[in-house]
C-alpha cells in the first residue's frame, strides 16, 4: 500500500460516521455559532477610519504625517521625511506621480529594473498603495499604481509611503472585497505592510529590519 492509498483510507475511516445530510461545505447560514457570522461592512465614518488608522499605524512605531494643500504640501511631506533620516537617494516606481517626487534627493527610477545590489543601495524608497485598512493599521500593495514590484519595499531600509483618506477602508473584509477583483485578474501577490519590518523570534528581543524596511513614514493626504 502506498502512502497516499494509507492516507485516503484513513480519512474514508474518519469520514465514516458523517451523516448524508451533512453539507460538504461550510454554509454561513447554516452555522449556529453567531460568532462565524462576523461583519462585513463596518459602520464606522469615513474620518473616524482615517483617525483610526493614524493611530494605530502609529502603534506600530511608523511615523505619521497628516498632509493637507494639494501636490506642494505632500511634496513638502516627502522632503522633511528624507530629511529626518538623512536620505540622499530613493528609488521610485515607474509610473510615480512627479509631483510626489522630492527635489532635496536623488530619484532612481526602476525601469529597466534595478538590480537587487542597486536597491540595497539605495536609501530608501517611494510609493502609493492600494489601499489601508483602519482597523489594523495595515498598508496594502498590489503592485498597482505608484507601487512597483515588491523588491522596491522589501530591499532599501526606508519606505516612504503615500496614502490617500479615500483609500482607508475600516476593516479586514471591505479590504479584501474591494482587492479581490484585481487579485484574480492579474494574479499579483498582496503585500500587507503593518508597521516597519520586525520579529521578537529570537529570546523576545524585538529587532527591525528583519525582513523589511526598518523604518517606515506614512504621510496621509486629504
Amino acid at each position: 500500500m502506498s502512502a497516499r492509498e494509507d492516507m485516503l483510507g484513513r480519512i474514508r475511516v474518519a469520514l465514516a460516521d458523517v451523516p448524508a445530510s451533512e453539507p460538504a461545505s461550510w454554509d454561513e447560514t447554516q452555522d449556529d455559532d453567531g460568532g462565524a457570522r462576523y461583519n462585513r461592512v463596518s459602520t464606522l465614518a469615513a474620518p473616524a477610519a482615517v483617525e483610526l488608522f493614524a493611530e494605530r499605524c502609529g502603534e506600530y512605531r511608523a511615523r505619521m504625517t497628516r498632509v493637507r494643500g494639494g501636490d506642494a504640501a505632500l511634496r513638502r511631506a516627502i522632503e522633511a521625511a528624507c530629511a529626518r533620516h538623512g536620505v540622499a537617494s530613493l528609488v521610485i516606481p515607474a509610473d510615480l506621480p512627479a509631483a510626489w517626487q522630492p527635489t532635496t534627493v536623488a530619484c532612481k527610477g526602476d525601469q529597466p529594473p534595478l538590480s537587487l545590489s542597486q536597491l540595497d543601495s539605495v536609501d530608501g524608497t517611494l510609493t502609493g498603495c492600494a489601499l489601508a485598512i483602519a482597523e489594523t493599521g495595515t498598508i496594502v500593495l498590489d503592485g498597482g499604481t505608484a507601487q512597483g514590484r515588491r523588491a522596491l519595499t522589501l530591499l532599501p531600509d526606508l519606505h516612504i509611503c503615500v496614502v490617500k483618506e479615500r483609500q482607508i477602508v475600516a476593516g479586514v473584509p471591505e479590504a479584501l472585497e474591494q482587492l479581490g477583483a484585481t487579485v484574480r485578474a492579474s494574479g499579483r501577490p498582496l503585500t500587507l505592510i503593518s508597521g516597519p519590518s520586525a520579529t521578537s523570534d529570537i529570546e523576545l528581543q524585538r529587532v527591525e529590519g528583519v525582513h523589511g524596511p526598518r523604518r517606515l513614514e506614512v504621510v496621509i493626504v486629504a
